[in-house]
């Protein structure tokens, strides 16, 4: 409950009320609340949780390629995404310039193409390195011609197919690059409203630094947008990792040599008798010839076996094994 006003602070607040010292419309004033402007035409429809796995499955798309390409290229390549963020196709056609470089992706058994955009002069430094140059882009842009065209559509092509592995937890999909374009003219694959999400990674091949951007439509991903969650795509690379790699584990452990021993028995005796031992000498042992044999795994007591000998060696037979509870 509020402080009661004595009676003098009653006459003041009246006397500054009738003398215009204190306003009124101070007194109504209410603070205002945040208006978030929403464009009803150009709907989010990657949420920022979309956004943030795409930038996530990219960033092993990435590494893929930085692994990959330098087998092609016998460059150093480094990739980073950058971004990725939501907008409408028009906005991403209309910041093309020519000449560009886009090759259209069928995202099988996902409807509809995604878009990868590669910077023109990582385009002409890989033309340059792939037909012995030193992987020097143009000084001046130009247009590409057939030749430097079919040059890079067998690397497009390589980038495509690395986009599988990286894909596996959302969708097992089978992408295929239908064809390149150069022109931005003829970029208007889908409708310009269409929302997309454009993933930005900053390629560097050697000392040439360009961007490759990835255009993916929501009308492609919308049959499993619902598995673009960074939660849904932990637990699914989670369990292909579990599956993936244990049978080949088990296989590399199956294979591993271990040193294993029987120990015949223990004795006691003076470094003299140990420095004047010779051919003949007999070393009496704590067991004896019945007794069974400790057999060590390593350093680990784990069977127990008897002597004996087979095709002229020696060798025990297994009696038992021995529980880490024994």
């Amino acid at each position: 409950m509020g402080d009661t006003l004595s009676q003098a602070e009653i006459d003041s607040l009246l006397n500054a009320l009738s003398s215009g010292e204190l306003d009124t419309e101070s007194l109504n004033e209410t603070p205002e609340k945040s208006i978030k402007d929403y464009d009803f035409a150009r709907p989010s429809k990657f949420s920022k949780d979309h956004l943030r796995t795409l930038e996530i499955i990219f960033e092993n798309y990435g590494r893929l390629l930085s692994t990959n390409l330098p087998a092609y290229l016998r460059k150093s390549i480094q990739v980073d995404v950058m971004n990725a963020e939501a907008n409408t196709y028009s906005e991403f056609s209309n910041a093309l310039f020519n000449p560009v470089l886009l090759g259209v992706i069928n995202f099988a058994p996902l409807q509809g193409n995604i878009i990868l955009e590669l910077a023109a002069n990582l385009g002409f430094a890989i033309v340059d390195r792939m037909l012995g140059g030193y992987g020097n882009p143009l000084e001046k842009n130009r247009e590409f011609t057939e030749i430097e065209l079919v040059i890079l559509e067998r690397i497009l092509e390589v980038c495509t197919n690395m986009m599988v592995e990286p894909w596996e937890s959302v969708e097992t999909i089978e992408p295929r690059l239908e064809r390149i374009e150069t022109n931005s003219q003829f970029a208007q694959f889908i409708s310009p409203t269409e929302m997309t999400a454009i993933v930005t990674l900053n390629i560097k091949i050697g000392d040439v630094e360009g961007l490759m951007n990835v255009c993916i439509p929501y009308s492609c991903v919308e049959p499993v947008i619902d598995k673009l969650n960074t939660k849904y795509w932990y637990s699914a690379m989670k369990d292909v990792s579990a599956g993936a790699y244990q049978d080949s584990i088990q296989q590399i452990i199956d294979y591993a040599k271990i040193p294993v021993r029987a120990m015949l028995g223990r004795s006691s005796i003076s470094v003299n008798d140990f420095a004047n031992l010779q051919l003949g000498d007999i070393i009496k042992l704590d067991t004896k010839v019945d007794d069974e044999l400790d057999v060590y795994v390593g350093n680990i007591r784990k069977f127990t076996a008897l002597p004996g000998a087979t095709s002229n060696s020696y060798a025990v037979r297994l009696t038992s094994v021995i529980r880490e509870e024994q």
